[in-house]
């Protein structure tokens, strides 16, 4: 197969029932763009039958489906590293295999790269997904909204495309399990990367069955978010703490003073004093860490808007 331009990765697992439509209509879509194109399906160690509907799809498209699988189930983060590693494509796009993401609005992510690097598929209000599911994207949207000072529009859409040379350098920070798509926004974001949201129609899933826990996999979402925001921009998180901290301490000697109407400074103000700088120079440390160690990208494309030199000739 020649070098496409489009890499789809498609991560497998146990999505028998879904899988072959999601194939297809993938790629008539692609097709239709006159882009080419390959389409890179992981079995992430499935114990139905989703393999051999991959074998019989790669006997049925051999000039574009890719398929390869993990001898046990590693995880959606871990599947997806193998899609990238594997990828021929200079665009790499994620979308899930159980017919939830609709194909077809994939041009809508495509037209917009190489202006920025990484193009993510947002849920639309139309979308009904479980109440409870929805409050919690709506909680992780504003929370790293707020640390990464970006409008977050859909933190854990698996529906994007993004450059694969500027993906490659944040292959090691995948997670194997699930919020991959958190810790690829993060990265891109506070690595510099230009990041652009589109609304895009999400169908509800009506076949197979989420893998995803709310309670167990939206504390690690929750850790995650932290982790990256502490890998990239440590005091976005010490300085809201070591405030919090030292306020507490003002209102605690506040509360001493006006109790014993003389001044008096409390045990408990000279602690959280003593914890709120403690706080602020574990900050400074963690931010001098980070700032000498991390490497930022981003300049790859910009606009860049020159005035002629006055007097140039013109074949100059």
């Amino acid at each position: 197969m020649s070098k496409p331009e489009i890499s789809v990765v498609l991560p497998v697992y146990n999505e028998a029932e879904a899988v072959g439509d999601v194939v297809r209509q993938t790629i008539r879509t692609l097709s239709a763009t006159g882009l080419s194109f390959e389409v890179v399906a992981v079995n992430d160690g499935s114990s139905d039958s989703s393999e051999e509907i991959l074998l019989g799809l790669q006997k049925e498209y051999p000039e574009c489906l890719r398929l390869v699988s993990h001898v046990y189930n590693k995880g959606n983060g871990a599947a997806l590293r193998t899609g990238i590693r594997l990828a021929k494509g200079d665009i790499v796009v994620f979308m899930d295999s159980d017919g939830q993401h609709d194909a077809e609005e994939m041009p809508k992510l495509l037209e917009k790269i190489p202006t920025y690097d990484l193009v993510v598929g947002a849920r639309t209000h139309e979308y009904t997904g479980k109440w409870h599911r929805n409050l919690g994207n709506g909680f992780f949207n504003w929370f790293a909204s707020w640390l990464t000072q970006f409008p977050i529009l859909d933190l854990t859409s698996g529906f994007r495309a993004m450059r694969r040379e500027a993906v490659l350098h944040f292959l090691p920070l995948f997670p194997s399990r699930f919020s991959t798509e958190i810790t690829v926004t993060l990265a891109f974001l506070k690595a510099g990367y230009s990041v652009a949201y589109v609304p895009v129609r999400v169908h509800p899933r009506t076949q197979g069955k989420s893998k995803i826990n709310p309670l167990k996999d939206g504390r690690k979402f929750f850790l995650i978010i932290l982790r990256m925001i502490m890998l990239y921009d440590p005091l976005r998180i010490f300085l809201p703490v070591s405030n919090f901290l030292l306020f507490l301490g003002l209102a605690a000697m506040a509360a001493g003073i006006w109790a014993a109407g003389r001044l008096v400074v409390p045990g408990s103000s000279v602690v959280l004093f003593i914890a709120g700088v403690l706080a602020m120079l574990l900050g400074l440390v963690s931010s001098q860490i980070s700032n000498a160690t991390i490497t930022y990208h981003g300049d790859e494309f910009v606009k860049l808007y020159e005035t002629p030199l006055s007097g140039a000739n013109e074949e100059s």
